[in-house]
């Protein structure tokens, strides 16, 4: 297991794969592009499904909305086609129609001929409103930054308060980008790895749960019942903002699995205390890198064996337990971010460095 991973509250039975990230299914890599100067606190964070051209070569792809106050585009196709065709890319509200455009002239860059004798592209990109620590009026996301992070896109790369993820709040403690991985068994002597990346800006802290353990509710306590560094009182503040949680997998499945997977995020999102509130957006995309679907008619369709629903339980398990880690992952390593109008959020492990103890309590 990667040295971090040792580092924040290990959630779960399922073994990690070796970087206990998303990038444990081969081929996804991840890229971000991070603004980080007085109000401007933002970003771009873009997952890549392979090292190829997504348009030409679409992986199956599904999306669930678990509550749908987001923002995001392109999610209607992937509904209806089943397909991604451009790198998946995460930023803030007002920088989803930059992006988007950014995804276009990449893919237009590379085929000239989209959108004249071929068919259009899908920009995809998701979003949360960082507007708590970052100037969000001041649309500071370009259509360079996107490029950026697509450039800059790799197995190994940060988690916490990066890229699209940081100007992000959690449980009214600072939060970004997490990442897991699980490895499962479906088929005897085969197995396959779920990975999960989220960009987690959501939560009441009197709600958090950590490994099982009601963590924000002890938290909460300590801090007097409020937090005086956001001039909130936890305690009564509604559940605001948003999750994007995003799952890659080996396993091949089609996009009518895909889909039943990617409600299955919805499971670990719950176990770390959400109950996907009104105001908040909660969209949760699950991919297949086990083969691709040609854009071009004149190449031929892939024959592929689906795994048997009979035993696809165990990816579901793997995808509650990633997507649960994930979180985790978000809230444990981002560092504190002041911002706009003096605004700041802690980081929760400098709030509860005993947490390890809290945590091998057999009494909570």
């Amino acid at each position: 297991m990667d040295k971090q991973a040792q580092d924040i509250p290990r959630i779960g039975v399922l073994p990690p794969g070796p970087l206990d990230s998303i990038c444990d299914v081969d081929g996804v890599t991840v890229g971000h592009h991070t603004l980080a100067e007085g109000a401007l606190q933002t970003g771009v964070t873009v997952v890549r499904p392979h090292g190829g051209d997504p348009y030409l070569d679409k992986v199956p792809a599904a999306v669930t909305v678990l509550n749908g106050f987001g923002k995001s585009t392109g999610l209607v196709q992937v509904q209806e086609l089943g397909v991604l065709e451009t790198p998946i890319a995460l930023t803030n509200t007002f920088g989803v129609g930059t992006v988007a455009n950014a995804q276009i002239r990449s893919a237009v860059a590379a085929n000239p001929g989209i959108g004249r004798g071929m068919a259009t592209v899908n920009p995809l990109v998701f979003e949360c409103n960082d507007g708590y620590l970052n100037d969000i009026q001041a649309l500071a996301v370009q259509e360079s930054h996107y490029a950026a992070a697509l450039a800059g896109a790799s197995a190994r790369f940060e988690q916490g308060a990066v890229g699209a993820g940081r100007g992000m709040s959690c449980f009214s403690f600072k939060g970004g980008i997490g990442s897991a991985s699980r490895v499962a068994c479906a088929e005897p002597g085969v197995a396959y790895t779920v990975g999960a990346l989220v960009l987690a800006n959501f939560g009441r802290l009197p709600n958090l749960t950590v490994a099982g353990r009601p963590f924000g509710r002890r938290l909460a306590q300590r801090l007097d019942g409020g937090l005086a560094q956001a001039g909130e009182n936890a305690a009564i503040v509604p559940e605001k903002g948003s999750i994007i949680l995003l799952l890659a997998t080996d396993a091949p499945l089609d996009s009518r699995q895909l889909r039943r997977l990617s409600l299955r995020a919805g499971a670990g999102l719950a176990r770390t205390g959400s109950v996907f509130g009104h105001g908040s957006g909660d969209i949760a995309l699950a991919f297949s890198t086990a083969y691709t679907v040609p854009q071009l008619a004149e190449q031929p369709m892939p024959a592929v064996a689906m795994l048997h629903e009979a035993r696809i339980d165990p990816l579901f398990e793997a995808a509650a337990e990633a997507c649960e880690q994930a979180i985790i992952a978000a809230l444990w390593r981002a560092e504190s971010v002041t911002g706009r109008d003096g605004h700041r959020r802690a980081a929760i492990r400098d709030a509860a460095p005993d947490w390890r103890d809290w945590l091998a309590r057999t009494e909570f």
